[in-house]
């Protein structure tokens, strides 16, 4: 069996989880999240534990059996603690700022860049150079943080762009420093 799929989920106090077939809701103090999953995987809730079964060993079965397990707990505890993605402007004149709930950023191009927030999604300013995307759904956290990072990546050779809190970028030699012999 899975390690991580037979292990039960514990249902902290707050959290009500309704499971319908194979559709689970779950609503706390920070939101509340809906997914629908597999048919073939038994989603079972006893008292303040929800236990996910597979019904045989073949390859698809085991593969779904920890992923539901984890998503689900992802759900629980996006709806109680909640998740969120640092990300760091780098560059002369780059900055973040909010306008209302959107997120407005200027990086460069001839216009700022307009975020607009989906529902369950917020923007927390540090800095003018520091953010961070808050929400209860981590794939849509995570989603929205990579759609930011991709409006302008970090330049491999001078630094500049959008980048994950604690992101290293690897810096690469120009063709001057190749000239004269500097790391290739």
């Amino acid at each position: 069996m899975s390690r991580i799929g037979k292990s039960p989920i514990s249902i902290p106090t707050g959290v009500k989880v309704t499971i319908d077939k194979n559709e689970v809701y779950v609503q706390g103090p920070k939101g509340e999240l809906k997914r629908t999953f597999h048919p073939d995987m038994a989603i079972i809730q006893e008292g303040n534990n929800i236990q996910v079964n597979r019904p045989s060993d073949d390859r698809i079965h085991r593969s779904l059996h920890g992923l539901t397990r984890t998503l689900i707990s992802n759900m629980i505890e996006g709806v109680t603690k909640g998740y969120e993605k640092n990300l760091e402007i780098t560059g002369v004149g780059y900055r973040a700022e909010k306008s209302g709930n959107n997120l407005i950023i200027r990086i460069g191009f001839t216009k700022p860049v307009e975020v607009n927030p989906v529902a369950g999604i917020s923007f927390t300013i540090e800095t003018p150079t520091k953010f961070k995307v808050v929400g209860s759904d981590k794939e849509m956290v995570g989603q929205i943080a990579a759609q930011i990072r991709a409006i302008r990546p970090p330049d491999v050779y001078r630094g500049k762009g959008i980048k994950y809190g604690g992101e290293v970028i690897r810096h690469k030699a120009g063709k001057a420093a190749k000239a004269i012999g500097g790391k290739a």
